[in-house]
C-alpha cells in the first residue's frame, strides 16, 4: 500500500499488490513471447508498455478498490520483460558463431536476469538526475500516463470525455491503417533508390502513425536534431561511400545502397552516439552525483526512522541495497565468466580475463545506464538505437581481448568472440532495462506512483522475462536455426542486430574491422557537441548530438517521420497556445499523439499472436502485389493525419473552459 495525502489527510491506496504482480506476470509470458518471435522472424517488435496499461486497466476495472497506481505497476512488469526481450540483439549471436548448439537454459535464464536487474539497479540513481531533476520529453513514459489517467477518469468530466475519444479516434485510424498495410493493399512503407551525382542514395519512410505520435511528443529540437543526421546520412554519406564502391554484379540499386548503409554508414553512426554519448554522460554527471548524495541523505532519514516523512519523489530503493546489490552481482558474473577461464587462450591468463572483463562491466554498465536512460527521455525507449550502444559495448570488449591475446587466430578467436559476446549479452541487459526503467519512472512520477515499489516490479519484471525468454529462443533455434550459424537451413531466421554484434567482434578479433568509419563517426559527433554548446551559450536553441548520432545510425524508414511528427507538434502547440483554454488544447493534441502509438502498439500484439498462429510472415495479405499500394497508401495516411489534427483543433476550439477545482488529483481516483 502506498501512503499519500488527499483532501481528507492521509489515505492508503493500493499499488503493489499480489492480483497486480500476477496479471503484470501473464501480461508478460504473451508479450514477451510475442516479442521474441516477431523480433527474430521478421525483424519487428513492439512496446509492450501502453498495450500492457490497457490490458489491466480492463481487467482490474472488474476490481471496486483498483487504483492508477496499481494499473501503472502492472504495465511497468510487462513493459520491463518485453523490453527485454532485446536480447535476442546479442545471445543468437553465440549460435551463429558455433559456439552454442542451443540455448542452456539456467545459464541464459541467469544471463539476462543479472543483465536486467543491474539496469534497474544503475538507474535508480539516475531517476532524479533524468527524470524528476530534468525537461527530457520522455514521449513514451507521458502517452503510458496520460492512458492511465484518461481511463481512471482524471480531470474533468468534459475534459476525460473529449480526451478519451480523441485517444480511441486516433487509436483506431493508428490501428486501421497498419491492418490495411498487412493485408497489403496499402504499403506499410515507401522506398525509391536513384543515382546521386558519381553515387546513390534513397529515400524511404515507414507509413507508421506511431512515428508521428512519437515526433509530436518529443518536440522540434529533436526533431530537427535526428533530421540533420538522416541528411549526413543519406544526402552525403551513403552517396559518397556508393560511389567510391563497387556494386556486385547483378546487384539492384537499392540493395546496393541498404548493403553500403549497414557496413559503412551505421558504423559512422555508431561513433557518432559514442561521443555524443561520453559528452552526455558528462553534462549528466552533476545530477547523478546530486541524485546519489539526495539518495544517501533520503537513506539516512529512513535509518532515523524518518522514513514517512520523506517526500514521495525520495522513496526510491534504498542506495544501500542498490549499491549492495550490483557489487554482489559481480559474484555470479565471475561465476559465469569462469566457463571460459579452462579455454584457450583465456586459459592462459585467467584471472586478469576475468578482472578486467568484471570492471569492464561494472563501468560500462554505469555509462550505458546513464546514455540510455537519456536515449529513452530523448525519443522514447522504442526508438532508441539500443543496438548501437551494443555495438560500442561488443567494441570496447573485442578491444580489451585483443590487447591481452594479440596474433589469436582459427578457433582460438572463435572463443574470444564467444566471451566478447557473453559479456555484452550483460551489459545489454544493463542497457535496455535502464533505457525502459527510466521511461516507466517518468509515467510513476505523473501518477503520482511510489519510485521504490515500481522499481520492485521492474525486477519482478525483470524475473519473469528472463524465466521465458530461453525457451522461446530454443524453440525458434530448433525450428527455424539462424543464419549464419553452421548448418543453418533455407528458412532460418534473419537476427540482423545479432549478425550484426557478432560480426564486429569477429572483426575486431580477426584483425580487419574498419577503424576509420568509426573515427569519422567521433569527428561527426564532436562537431555536433560543438554546434550544440555554441547554440545552448547563444541562447538560439540546441542542437542534441545523441538525437544526431541516432539520425544517422537509424534507417531513414525509422527516422523520416519523427521530425516530421515534431513538426506538425510544433504548429499545433503554437496553435493551442493562442486558444481560449491553452492548457487543454495542448493536453488533447498530446492525448491524439498518444492515441496514435496506442492503436499501433495493440495491433502490433494482435498481429504477433497471427503471425505465430499461422507461420506466416504475412498472414493477412489479399494480395500478393498492388502497384497502387504506394501511392494510395500515402494519401490515405497524410488525408488520416491531417483530419486528425483537424478533428483535435475542432475539439479543442469548443471545449468550454474546465474550472481548475474539477481537476482530480491521480491518488484520489479508484476506476470502476
Amino acid at each position: 500500500m502506498a501512503t499519500v495525502s488527499g483532501k481528507s489527510g492521509i489515505q492508503a491506496v493500493k499499488e503493489l499488490t499480489l492480483r497486480g504482480i500476477i496479471l503484470g506476470a501473464i501480461i508478460t509470458l504473451v508479450f514477451t513471447a510475442a516479442n521474441v518471435y516477431l523480433g527474430l522472424k521478421i525483424g519487428l517488435t513492439f512496446a509492450t508498455s501502453i498495450p500492457a496499461a490497457v490490458i489491466s486497466m480492463a481487467v482490474l476495472r472488474f476490481f471496486s478498490d483498483s487504483t492508477i497506481q496499481e494499473n501503472n505497476i502492472v504495465q511497468t512488469i510487462a513493459s520491463a520483460a518485453g523490453t527485454l526481450s532485446a536480447i535476442i540483439f546479442v545471445l543468437p549471436g553465440l549460435i551463429m558463431v558455433g559456439w552454442w548448439t542451443g540455448f542452456p537454459y539456467w545459464l541464459s535464464v541467469a544471463v539476462i536476469a543479472i543483465g536486467g536487474i543491474l539496469g534497474v539497479m544503475y538507474s535508480v540513481p539516475l531517476r532524479r538526475a533524468l527524470v524528476t531533476g530534468t525537461d527530457l520529453p520522455y514521449p513514451e513514459g507521458v502517452a503510458a500516463a496520460e492512458v492511465l489517467k484518461v481511463g481512471a477518469g482524471v480531470g474533468g468530466a468534459e475534459e476525460n470525455k473529449r480526451g478519451l475519444r480523441m485517444i480511441v479516434w486516433s487509436s483506431i485510424a493508428a490501428a486501421g491503417y497498419a491492418a490495411l498495410a498487412q493485408t497489403k493493399l496499402l504499403a506499410a512503407d515507401a522506398a525509391k533508390a536513384f543515382k546521386f551525382g558519381s553515387g546513390a542514395t534513397a529515400v524511404s519512410t515507414s507509413l507508421s502513425m506511431a512515428l508521428i505520435g512519437v515526433g509530436h511528443l518529443v518536440g522540434l529540437a529533436v526533431g530537427i536534431a535526428m533530421f540533420v543526421g538522416l541528411l549526413i546520412s543519406w544526402v552525403y554519406l551513403v552517396p559518397h561511400y556508393t560511389a567510391i564502391s563497387a556494386a556486385a554484379p547483378g546487384v539492384e540499386i537499392g540493395d546496393f545502397v541498404n548493403d553500403v548503409f549497414r557496413n559503412k554508414v551505421r558504423f559512422i553512426g555508431a561513433g557518432t552516439i559514442g561521443v555524443a554519448a561520453i559528452w552526455t554522460l558528462l553534462r549528466i554527471i552533476g545530477p547523478i552525483v546530486s541524485g546519489i548524495r539526495a539518495a544517501l541523505v533520503a537513506n539516512s532519514a529512513r535509518k532515523a526512522g524518518r522514513g514517512d516523512e520523506l517526500p514521495l519523489t525520495e522513496r526510491d530503493l534504498p542506495i544501500g541495497i542498490v549499491g549492495g546489490t550490483i557489487l554482489l552481482s559481480m559474484i555470479p558474473i565471475a561465476f559465469l565468466l569462469y566457463a571460459f577461464a579452462n579455454t584457450p587462450p583465456i586459459s592462459s591468463e585467467p584471472a586478469l580475463t576475468l578482472s578486467i572483463s568484471i570492471v569492464y562491466i561494472l563501468v560500462i554498465g554505469v555509462i550505458i545506464a546513464a546514455v540510455t536512460g537519456y536515449m529513452a527521455g530523448l525519443i522514447g525507449a522504442s526508438n532508441s538505437p539500443v543496438s548501437g550502444v551494443g555495438i560500442l559495448a561488443v567494441l570496447g570488449i573485442s578491444v580489451i581481448l585483443a590487447l591481452l591475446f594479440p596474433g589469436v587466430t582459427g578457433d582460438l578467436t572463435k572463443s574470444l568472440v564467444a566471451f566478447a559476446l557473453f559479456v555484452t549479452a550483460l551489459i545489454f541487459g544493463i542497457a535496455t532495462i535502464a533505457n525502459n526503467n527510466l521511461q516507466d519512472l517518468k509515467t510513476g512520477q505523473l501518477v503520482d506512483a511510489t519510485p521504490w515499489r515500481q522499481q520492485v516490479a521492474l525486477v519482478l519484471g525483470v524475473i519473469f522475462g528472463a524465466l521465458v525468454i530461453p525457451p522461446i529462443l530454443d524453440l525458434l533455434n530448433s525450428a527455424f536455426g539462424f543464419q549464419g550459424a553452421p548448418g543453418a537451413k533455407d528458412t532460418s531466421l534473419a537476427a540482423p542486430q545479432a549478425a550484426l554484434i557478432s560480426a564486429i567482434a569477429q572483426g575486431v578479433l580477426g584483425g580487419d574491422l574498419d577503424w576509420g568509419l568509426i573515427g569519422w563517426g567521433a569527428v561527426i559527433g564532436a562537431i555536433c557537441v560543438a554546434v550544440d554548446e555554441i547554440l545552448r551559450a547563444t541562447k538560439k536553441g540546441s542542437l542534441p548530438p545523441l538525437a544526431v548520432g541516432m539520425g544517422i545510425y537509424l534507417p531513414m524508414a525509422l527516422t523520416l517521420l519523427i521530425p516530421i511528427g515534431a513538426l506538425l507538434g510544433h504548429l499545433y502547440e503554437k496553435w493551442a497556445a493562442r486558444s481560449q483554454n491553452p492548457e487543454f488544447a495542448q493536453r488533447l493534441g498530446v492525448l491524439m499523439a498518444t492515441g496514435l502509438i496506442v492503436g499501433e502498439s495493440l495491433f502490433g500484439v494482435l498481429f504477433a499472436g497471427i503471425v505465430a498462429a499461422t507461420n506466416s510472415d504475412a498472414p493477412m495479405a489479399l494480395v500478393s502485389e498492388n502497384a497502387w499500394a504506394v501511392p494510395i497508401g500515402i494519401l490515405v495516411f497524410a488525408a488520416a493525419i491531417a483530419w486528425l489534427y483537424s478533428k483535435t483543433v475542432s475539439d479543442a476550439r469548443s471545449a468550454p473552459a474546465v474550472p481548475e477545482d474539477h481537476v482530480i488529483p491521480p491518488h484520489e481516483i479508484t476506476p470502476r
